[in-house]
């Protein structure tokens, strides 16, 4: 049995995955980043490989993602985050034509071809109000932590409008709200509808078309996929439960396992390819 990995190496925190040769799950991960990138990732791999009952010496090919992917010295190869997503994306929904991936640093829409190749892209990361930041910010303003955003926001009952223009104002907003006597859930629910508002006009940008897939650790937020479809009007993917977090270091997997496929094909021998992109 051989297996590969994916690494996902984000802003905010790590994942990983580990495929078996069917690329069924054999064990998943997730760590805080930090500021140690290649520790994150050492970690996040290693409790992977606990879980799965492996060693790392089990692992045939290793390929990393995210904005932290060039700082794992013992990858395979990597890989962009958008190709890592479309893939994994494309896995668990094989229709999928448009995606939407909301992290705690970044917010990234992309359009899709029927291969799983990336046709268009357009990426919110200068701004923090379009991003889980945002929605991180105005739950600390209130003393509420991230993990409170979701259970906060589905008690909400009507969204107090929120700009959203610029997350370091959000505090004075935040406290103006609350001192008309809004509710911190209406507040919270308020930011998600400013939020997901971003991600619509970020969707139109690349011209989306169904099927629509949200990933990303925003969206393990139930109110947040619920207000996307409220906004568009139809339906949408949401991978179940944690697995939303994970579709770029499953994406990262699969692509190892096409990579080392191919490899294997011509007899090239394993090595490391720290400067290519795997070929989708």
């Amino acid at each position: 049995m051989t297996y590969t990995a994916g690494i996902d190496v984000g802003s905010t925190y790590t994942k990983a995955v580990i495929l078996d040769e069917a690329n069924a799950p054999a064990g998943r991960a997730l760590v805080k980043t930090g500021f140690r990138l290649a520790e994150a990732a050492s970690k996040a791999l290693q409790q992977a490989l606990d879980q799965a009952s492996l060693a790392q010496t089990d692992l045939a090919y290793i390929a990393t993602t995210g904005y932290g992917r060039y700082q794992v010295a013992f990858r395979n190869v990597h890989v962009t985050d958008l190709t890592a997503a479309a893939r994994g994306a494309h896995w668990l929904f094989p229709g999928t034509r448009t995606i939407l991936d909301v992290g705690g640093q970044t917010m990234k829409a992309s359009r899709l071809d029927d291969t799983s190749r990336v046709k268009s892209f357009r990426l919110n990361d200068k701004c923090a109000a379009g991003t889980g930041a945002f929605l991180e910010k105005t739950a600390h303003y209130m003393g509420f932590n991230t993990e409170e955003i979701g259970p906060l926001a589905a008690t909400s009952k009507t969204a107090v409008p929120i700009s959203g223009v610029c997350a370091v104002f959000a505090e004075s907003e935040v406290i103006n709200c609350l001192s008309q006597g809004n509710s911190p859930a209406d507040i919270m629910h308020g930011a998600i509808v400013s939020l997901v508002d971003r991600s619509v006009q970020l969707m139109k940008r690349v011209q989306m078309e169904p099927e629509i897939t949200l990933i990303g650790g925003i969206l393990r937020f139930e109110t947040m996929a619920r207000v996307v479809r409220e906004k568009l009007k139809m339906d949408v993917n949401v991978p179940e439960g944690e697995l939303v977090q994970f579709v770029s270091a499953l994406g990262a997997a699969l692509l190892a396992r096409h990579r080392l496929n191919k490899l294997n094909e011509q007899g090239v021998a394993i090595g490391i390819e720290s400067d290519l992109e795997p070929v989708p």
